[in-house]
């Protein structure tokens, strides 16, 4: 006899919705995008689905096709009729018995929820504070995959700290990125972030913040920093899908540009602005 227990409900385990036997559930044996539309038109789908479609070949989920989940998307933000919207969708392996190798020919799940994003612009005009916290997460995280552990537990540690988000260093003591975030800092009036690699999420957002920046005459430079030289950078930002631009003004308890958000971050913002 197989049985399963749901709370306080023991029940046949035959009888259970397929969904309790994800291998996201089981294993994070899936992968995710999170877009974000503005007046109605979702910014850079393309950008988003390219990633997307990278995520599952990276990690060989097959029998479903990108074009299936893009429609699925447009239609269910058709749907929704939310101009100002977050997605989120994730696909996984699919649900079967508990093996880490996965019988073969599983049928992938999908799942997706549109919910309406409220703006809150005091962050972006008073800016926030960060912390650090180690990097504790897999070698491959240029994958956007459901394993993500490290990142609830390294933001816990900032809210605790009254911080809005953890800044991520390594074992050589560089920065890599924000737990949910890019990581960005202004020094001699020129931009850095660390350089892509498998341990940093090839992030749409810091595409088009590179953009702006050589629009706005302004460096770019691939190169990690260590928080020592964050703390004495002229200005830092973070960026990511559902908060573009947001100025941070103390790195671990040290105020960043005398505690107020920079002139060349407030002029990047403006400027990604231009491009929506």
């Amino acid at each position: 006899m197989h049985i399963a227990m749901t709370n306080d409900k023991i029940v046949p385990a035959d009888s259970l919705d397929p969904v309790y036997f994800d291998r996201g559930t089981y294993f994070g044996d899936g992968v995710y995008e999170v877009l974000r539309s503005y007046d109605g038109r979702i910014f850079a789908l393309g950008d988003h689905f390219a990633r997307f479609t990278r995520s599952l070949q990276e990690i060989e989920i097959t029998g479903i096709g990108v074009e299936t989940v893009k429609n699925r998307v447009l239609e269910a933000f058709k749907e929704a009729k939310i101009s100002n919207a977050k997605i989120y969708f994730h696909v996984t392996r699919g649900s079967g018995p508990r093996d880490h190798a996965a019988d073969k020919g599983l049928t992938p799940n999908f799942f997706l929820t549109i919910s309406q994003i409220h703006e809150n612009l005091k962050p972006k005009k008073e800016g926030i504070k960060v912390s650090t916290h180690p990097d504790w997460r897999w070698k491959r995280c240029d994958i956007k995959s459901l394993n993500l552990l490290a990142n609830v537990m390294a933001r816990r540690d900032a809210a605790q700290k009254g911080c809005s988000e953890a800044i991520l260093v390594d074992e050589s003591g560089l920065i890599t990125e924000g737990a949910a975030s890019t990581f960005f800092a202004i020094i001699d009036k020129k931009l850095y972030s660390s350089p892509l690699s498998a341990n940093i999420l090839p992030s749409i957002t810091r595409k088009y913040i590179a953009k702006a920046a050589q629009e706005l005459g302004i460096e770019v430079v691939e190169q990690s920093i260590t928080p020592d030289q964050a703390k004495s950078a002229d200005e830092l930002f973070i960026a990511a899908t559902t908060a573009d631009i947001t100025p941070v003004v103390s790195f671990d308890g040290k105020d960043i540009y005398d505690g107020k958000p920079g002139e060349t971050t407030l002029a990047l913002a403006r400027q990604f602005r231009a491009f929506i």
